[in-house]
């Protein structure tokens, strides 16, 4: 990949410090791979599976912690380093990556907006939260996003690197024949009231016919209010919920306090944040289990 003329600046003086002192190492040649900076799990899983088996192209994810939500999240002196060094960056888009912002002002690298033409959900309000994105960002919660996401990385890839067209092209159709709900499950969800403690499973549940009464952000300083933890209790009781759910990487403290008098159970879903893998399948099989879940917890 060619680098920029700033990279190239940087370059020539270290190879001339290196020349002239005569103790640094002999610089390594320059790398031509495409480098690919994802910013989350998701999107890393998504890129991964439109780059898988081309050749020169290596994809790297910039948020490596295990995270329930990027609301107060602060960019790491690497992860800047991480965003210098990439070719390409993807990007989840909504708000989501706002952390980035400086970084991106001094980068050159292009950006590829996952978002772009997905049907947008305005953003869960909450009692004494305040968020700067309009619209809710968590987009791949629904597998009919994931589809249009799979879509807008491989076009712009196509653009940027047009000699492996035809297996990026390959890669997506591949990867979007693997999505797709159970017919039959969504039959047992529809219309099955949902109570979360994340803001995260909007998407989720309009694409499976959940009927999500409320979501409550639980995260460190923001925990629920009296009012709103009053709010869940009256409707466990008033629709008879059987379980309220987590995120596994979040706070199940107000949960477990709401559980106990009420008598419901918690159980934990999982908003793809963190993981191990790549490709496609690690995403499909963390939704097939959400599922599972919660026809489980439901009963």
């Amino acid at each position: 990949m060619k680098k920029t003329i700033l990279s190239l600046l940087i370059s020539g003086l270290l190879l001339l410090t290196a020349c002239g002192g005569g103790t640094a190492d002999t610089p390594a040649e320059e790398d031509d791979s495409l480098h690919i900076l994802a910013t989350t799990y998701p999107v890393y899983l998504f890129t991964t599976a439109i780059t898988e088996g081309v050749d020169g192209v290596e994809v790297t994810r910039l948020i490596q912690e295990e995270i329930s939500c990027l609301h107060d999240y602060t960019l790491t002196v690497n992860g800047m380093k991480a965003i210098e060094a990439a070719d390409v960056i993807v990007m989840n888009g909504v708000g989501l990556e706002d952390f980035m912002s400086d970084a991106l002002a001094t980068s050159d690298a292009p950006v590829i907006d996952c978002s772009e033409g997905v049907e947008l959900l305005a953003a869960l309000d909450h009692e004494g939260h305040d968020h700067d994105t309009e619209y809710d960002p968590h987009i791949w919660m629904d597998e009919g996003n994931v589809s249009l996401m799979l879509e807008n990385i491989a076009r712009e890839l196509c653009v940027l690197d047009p000699e492996h067209q035809e297996i990026y092209e390959q890669n997506r159709t591949a990867a979007a024949a693997a999505l797709g709900y159970d017919d039959t499950k969504l039959e047992r969800l529809a219309g099955r009231p949902l109570i979360t403690f994340h803001d995260g499973f909007q998407y989720f549940a309009q694409a499976t016919g959940l009927d999500l009464l409320k979501a409550i952000e639980e995260e460190e300083g923001a925990e629920a209010s009296a009012a709103e933890i009053k709010e869940i209790v009256g409707l466990i009781q008033e629709h008879d919920i059987p379980a309220i759910f987590t995120e596994k990487n979040g706070s199940d403290a107000t949960a477990q306090a709401i559980a106990r008098e009420t008598g419901c159970a918690v159980y934990q879903l999982d908003l793809v944040m963190s993981g191990d893998g790549s490709g496609i399948q690690p995403y499909v099989d963390a939704m097939d289990q959400n599922i599972d879940t919660i026809l489980e917890a439901l009963g």
